[in-house]
């Protein structure tokens, strides 16, 4: 459903709420009130999406992926802060799958922006695992270092330290068989 129509329902329902209340019926107004505001809400962030994110929250990616492929166009279903967002979730569903062919998705979800910290923190600690992989131990590196200035909180302090530790194994890998 478009967004143009998403805001003529909520519009309507608002008019509603207040003609309920107008009249007199507080008790179908509040629940008028609480409709009213789930349907504003569907405005502003896809109901995919988010049943997608909750389904990511519990882990249950193979639901959080049919939310997702429930989303045809996102350029025209989600609204622009939304695209990057949908590129990192099917970036971390696609690095489960198949871990080198996630990279265009990470680099297509920074590419549109991200807007919190520790989702680009998360995005870049993701592309540096994919190039760590691919033997580009410069550009993961980097990749590790950005990630790790993007995470101001430290929610993804461990996960960055456990790859530098993994690069520093490969470097010892690598000296062992280069002799």
């Amino acid at each position: 459903m478009s967004n143009l129509v998403r805001i003529i329902l909520s519009s309507l329902l608002l008019i509603g709420t207040v003609a309920l209340f107008w009249f007199g019926h507080w008790g179908w107004g509040i629940l008028g009130i609480l409709i009213t505001i789930l349907a504003w809400v569907t405005v502003f962030f896809n109901e995919n999406m988010l049943i997608a994110q909750w389904y990511f929250r519990k882990q249950d990616i193979p639901n959080a992926e049919k939310w997702l492929n429930k989303i045809k166009n996102y350029e025209s279903q989600l609204i622009t802060a939304q695209h990057g967002y949908y590129h990192l979730l099917l970036g971390l569903i696609e690095s489960q799958r198949a871990p080198m062919q996630s990279e265009k998705f990470f680099k297509k979800a920074l590419s549109l922006g991200l807007h919190m910290d520790h989702n680009i923190a998360l995005a870049k600690l993701s592309l540096a695992g994919v190039m760590m992989a691919k033997r580009n131990k410069r550009e993961a590196e980097k990749l590790l270092q950005e990630a790790k200035r993007a995470d101001k909180n430290k929610l993804l302090a461990d996960q960055i330290k456990m790859m530098k530790d993994q690069m520093t194994m490969m470097d010892k890998q690598q000296f062992r068989y280069s002799r």
